[in-house]
């Protein structure tokens, strides 16, 4: 079988769903397929055919101002052409589309349904009916944060997005799905719940997974980083990815400032770049708590792994719809128990492994609680960290995923035939 994915971005460091890709077609040519990446790039000097993550990946050109992204989205005119160019020459059995909302566009959807393929596609986030990472649904503190009104709505979007809302995208992004899509899957069960909601159909939940780092880091290696950063003799708990408000960096120093007082030996492991820290500075000093953030900077590699070593509660205090949170899996990976958002599809994760907890962010003192439960007994921190790894092993694998996947492909094939 020929698969190719489609993807915006391609850059393995820069998002876990992105190293899962890559991960995917490593096992698909390991079983005797062949695979290409078609990805986007700003950098004109980075046109052309390279090879990231052990894949051969074909990067197109596409620079624009990020204004026009809802008229973008639907038909990226000359990057389509490209991608055109792309399917006539690797002519797949199976086209599997990923993140194309920015810049491949709907449209390659389209021209890959022309060129004959089957056409999986797979919803990572809430850009088919959404702008941006939802974050309007919960209803705020008069409904105590907990109502799930998924349906986008011109009176929500308008004041949200202003100039940057294009009429008919989403009923245009509807068409083309219902018309060029053989298999339409998501990431979580939540995350369908909440594409339903917006007039999509949905054929079936493929959870996420990660492949096994072949060696664990040595504690040697872990105390080591624990001295560089300053966390000897300290309780760490963590939180990693993009730093955005909407990751809930805010909500969780407030958290530390109630934790500080029970447990004062208390860090914050911040894993992420360091500049994008300082833009939060101000609030953990206003609310008395910077001297506890210890920022990291960009983690790769064997400091990465050893940052998972050096932890005690993994925490995703996410205040927008996060769709699955790949941060359990890898903390699981070092018997690393959780404490998550309760909105979105990280529940599923936890409730699937036993592996942590789960709270919503807004009500600080609840989500504070959950952490310091972890804190106070270790012995149920390390119950819940094993039963994370045991349920890893058990459902997230990558051999897992590219089966179901492999499914997915088959019948979107038979479907393309007719």
């Amino acid at each position: 079988m020929r698969v190719l994915f489609l993807n915006d971005l391609c850059d393995p460091r820069i998002g876990s769903s992105i190293r899962q890709m890559y991960q995917e077609a490593e096992e698909l040519r390991a079983r005797g397929h062949d695979t290409l990446v078609v990805s986007t790039t700003k950098r004109e000097d980075e046109v052309g055919t390279t090879e990231l993550g052990g894949s051969e990946v074909r990067r197109i050109h596409s620079n624009y101002p990020p204004r026009w992204r809802s008229w973008v989205a639907l038909n990226n005119r000359g990057v389509v052409a490209e991608v055109k160019k792309v399917l006539a020459e690797f002519r797949p059995d199976v086209v599997h589309s990923h993140l194309v909302h920015s810049n491949l566009s709907y449209a390659s959807l389209t021209e890959s349904r022309r060129a004959g393929a089957g056409v999986v596609f797979t919803a990572h986030d809430s850009m088919t009916y959404c702008y941006q990472k939802l974050d309007c649904f919960h209803g705020g503190e008069v409904a105590g944060w907990e109502k799930k009104e998924y349906a986008a709505h011109w009176s929500k979007c308008i004041p949200c997005q202003r100039f940057r809302f294009r009429p008919g995208r989403n009923a245009a992004i509807r068409r083309v799905l219902a018309r060029d899509v053989d298999r339409f899957t998501v990431v979580s069960d939540e995350l369908g719940e909440a594409v339903r909601a917006n007039g999509i159909h949905v054929d079936r939940t493929v959870h996420n997974a990660i492949r096994l780092q072949p060696r664990l880091p040595s504690n040697e290696q872990v105390a080591e980083f624990k001295r560089r950063f300053g966390l000897e003799g300290k309780r760490v708990i963590a939180m990693g990815g993009r730093l955005h408000v909407l990751k809930g960096i805010e909500q969780l120093f407030e958290m530390m400032a109630h934790l500080r007082h029970e447990f004062p030996d208390l860090r914050l492991l911040v894993m992420g770049r360091e500049e994008a820290y300082e833009g939060f500075r101000p609030v953990a000093k206003r609310l008395g708590v910077d001297d506890l953030v210890q920022p990291t900077g960009w983690l790769e590699g064997d400091d990465l792994l050893c940052a998972y070593g050096a932890l005690d509660v993994m925490v995703g205090p996410s205040i927008c719809f996060e769709t699955f949170g790949m941060v359990s899996l890898e903390a699981y990976e070092f018997e690393k128990p959780v404490v998550v958002t309760s909105f979105g599809g990280c529940h599923e994760v936890v409730e699937e492994a036993g592996g942590g907890l789960v709270a919503n962010p807004y009500r600080i003192e609840e989500f504070s609680e959950r952490i310091a439960e972890l804190l106070r007994d270790p012995a149920l921190a390390a119950r819940l960290g094993k039963a994370g790894r045991a349920s890893l092993d058990a459902h997230f694998s990558i051999e897992r995923l590219t089966d179901e996947y492999f499914e997915e492909y088959e019948r979107a094939i038979a479907l393309a035939k007719g």
